[in-house]
């Protein structure tokens, strides 16, 4: 059987977890994207990298994606990606080759954040104020609109915090809009109200007909005006009611296909979707998950691209508590020290620290995730163990940054 994935730029979702689940399925690969060398330099010399065929593809075209998979000699058994970028172009392959996916009105609809709340009001599930700056357009023609501050600018399709911003009057919405066009050009942007509360995800699969809730998140940001994630302490069971409030707004969209990341706020019993990306979780949650829930997580997402119903029970472990933490620097410069790579066993607790920055790399500070220098993923059965051992370990590390 044949899996054409889609992908922009490598991902540790994509080379620890769907194409190792992949090479276990006995699947051959073809892996189309817009930076093939990018690709063949990260699989080099990883097992499964055989059986993984790369060629080029202008990926977020999906007439070139349907072209380069009908012209490719080998019939699709299943198109799938994980990037947030492309879950329209493969939705719209897979119904154009009849096979099993997402709708891609559903995943159009997560993508787009302002077409996401025009939706949900319109279905009168969840109704948040927001306004669309289409791209080119002049910020200062916000002021003449009712904005509620403080409010939030985003890109339209953004991801991972990236220009994100909370803004507390017409002056700085203006000048924040104008920030981030020129690093942006041609985006477009939303502006909506700030949504209050305490920020958590949810993590769900489904294959069409049976949707499994996973857990999720609970998850700690950076102070504004930015919102860098910088910790995450896994919630095994939300309220059920709030479950019921988060499901309700994910079926309103249509999202209920494969894997899905739900990020929302619970602000006095209330749950309100910030944003959904459909797809699995990233920056390697998805593969803590699927070591605490000790499932093959990652095969089940694929095996529902196949046409495979989910069974009933997924036979996860309930018992698992756990956390990751991602240091993050605080100033532009080189990294001159910091930790390597290790895997860790302490009171019960069992740790995996993988760095994100090269030492002697230098970068800029951007206030988003790609601040993280690091990843610290860390399992146990009990949560003040968990956390015991994190605060240990990241007490004694060192990571040092000079202009």
């Amino acid at each position: 059987m044949r899996l054409f994935l889609l992908a922009t730029v490598p991902t540790d979702s994509v080379t620890e977890g769907f194409l190792p689940a992949a090479a276990r399925l006995g699947l051959d690969v073809t892996l189309l994207t817009d930076r093939p060398e990018l690709h063949q330099r990260a699989y080099e010399g990883l097992d499964f990298a055989a059986g993984v065929e790369i060629l080029e593809c202008d990926v977020r075209d999906f007439r070139a994606v349907i072209t380069r998979i009908a012209t490719h000699g080998h019939r699709p058994d299943a198109v799938f990606t994980n990037s947030d970028h492309l879950q329209t172009q493969a939705a719209l392959a897979a119904d154009y080759f009849g096979l099993p996916g997402k709708d891609w009105r559903a995943a159009l609809r997560a993508k787009d954040k302002a077409g996401m709340r025009r939706h949900l009001a319109a279905e009168g599930v969840d109704t948040v104020w927001s306004a669309e700056l289409p791209a080119g357009q002049d910020p200062a023609s916000l002021t003449s609109l009712p904005v509620p501050y403080p409010c939030v600018v985003k890109p339209r399709e953004g991801v991972a915090s990236e220009d994100v911003v909370l803004v507390d009057g017409p002056a700085e919405l203006v000048l924040r809009c104008k920030e981030i066009q020129e690093r942006r050009t041609g985006a477009a942007l939303v502006v909506e109200e700030y949504l209050p509360g305490e920020l958590y995800t949810l993590e769900t699969l489904g294959d069409g007909t049976r949707r499994h809730v996973l857990g999720g998140f609970h998850t700690e940001v950076s102070a504004p005006p930015v919102f860098i994630e910088e910790r995450l302490t896994f919630v095994p069971a939300h309220p059920p009611e709030i479950v019921a409030q988060v499901l309700t707004q994910l079926d309103a969209l249509g999202v209920g296909f494969g894997a899905c990341h739900t990020e929302f706020v619970v602000h006095e019993g209330r749950a309100r979707i910030i944003e959904v990306n459909y797809r699995a979780i990233g920056d390697q949650c998805d593969l803590l998950l699927a070591q605490l829930l000790d499932i093959p997580l990652f095969e089940h997402i694929l095996r529902t691209h196949l046409g495979t119903p989910l069974p009933d029970d997924l036979g996860a472990r309930d018992d698992g508590r756990a956390r990751l933490e991602y240091p993050c620097a605080t100033s532009a410069g080189t990294l001159l020290a910091a930790p390597r790579a290790q895997d860790l066993d302490a009171d019960g607790v069992r740790m995996t620290y993988r760095p994100l920055r090269e030492v002697g790399e230098r970068h800029e500070l951007y206030g988003t995730n790609r601040d993280y220098l690091g990843v610290l993923r860390a399992i146990g059965t009990s949560q003040e163990a968990v956390d015991r051992v994190v605060a240990d370990f990241l007490a004694a590390q060192r990571w040092e940054i000079a202009p």
